[in-house]
């Protein structure tokens, strides 16, 4: 498949998959445009870039569908003026969607060859201003707390606390939160009055290991 017909896959899946489907922030729309999935999914899997689908990238993790990359990021209400910390680099490719819609990125990846497979691919496209960090992303990245926002890749028995701690006031976390087979995404708010969590979407996601969540088998 030749550099155009990916061009015009992108255009598509921005169209029917995107906009078609209620992603109507036009920063995150923008981002999708710009950034070639492609480059960031298996060489087996690269006729499938564009499909409405999951897609594995090896160690039993995947690059997840467009969609729900785009309704997690529409859930954060970004304004291009953010701190985000990104747990689950995975791909890099969500990483790469929220370079274009936030200030800065800070990204945890547990699976070091991950961490450097995406750092190439993310340097390669220009995507500079993403940080990457090989550690346990349940415990988050105090070293660069507070964060505006915090998006989580992988799905918990529930939002870890210490993420919790190091969401800036007014801040907003989304991930699955639920079961091994079955999770919804969960919006989480930091006010002076508290925390406020509301229940979204039903999903499924890889589970979020580490300290504050499942245990590695």
């Amino acid at each position: 498949m030749v550099s155009n017909n990916y061009s015009i896959s992108r255009e598509k899946m921005v169209e029917q998959q995107l906009k078609g489907r209620g992603i109507s922030n036009e920063l995150i729309l923008d981002a999708f445009r710009k950034i070639p999935r492609e480059k960031f999914v298996p060489e087996s899997m690269k006729h499938n870039a564009y499909k409405d689908t999951p897609l594995p990238i090896g160690n039993d993790q995947t690059i997840s569908q467009p969609y729900i990359i785009a309704r997690m990021i529409q859930l954060l209400n970004l304004s291009g003026n953010e701190k985000v910390l990104e747990i689950g680099t995975g791909s890099g490719y969500q990483t790469a969607i929220l370079c274009k819609c936030a200030h800065i990125v800070y990204s945890i990846e547990r699976i070091k060859k991950f961490t450097k497979n995406a750092r190439k691919i993310l340097d390669r496209i220009g995507c500079y201003k993403a940080h990457l960090i090989t550690k346990d992303g349940t415990l988050g990245y105090p070293e660069k707390a507070p964060f505006d926002r915090i998006i989580i890749s992988a799905s918990g028995p529930e939002i870890p606390q210490p993420l919790i701690d190091q969401l800036a006031m007014d801040g907003v976390i989304v991930g699955p939160v639920g079961g091994s087979f079955f999770q919804n995404l969960i919006v989480l708010k930091k006010t002076d009055t508290g925390i406020k969590k509301e229940k979204k979407d039903g999903c499924r996601f890889v589970p979020l290991i580490g300290r504050e969540g499942w245990k590695e088998k």
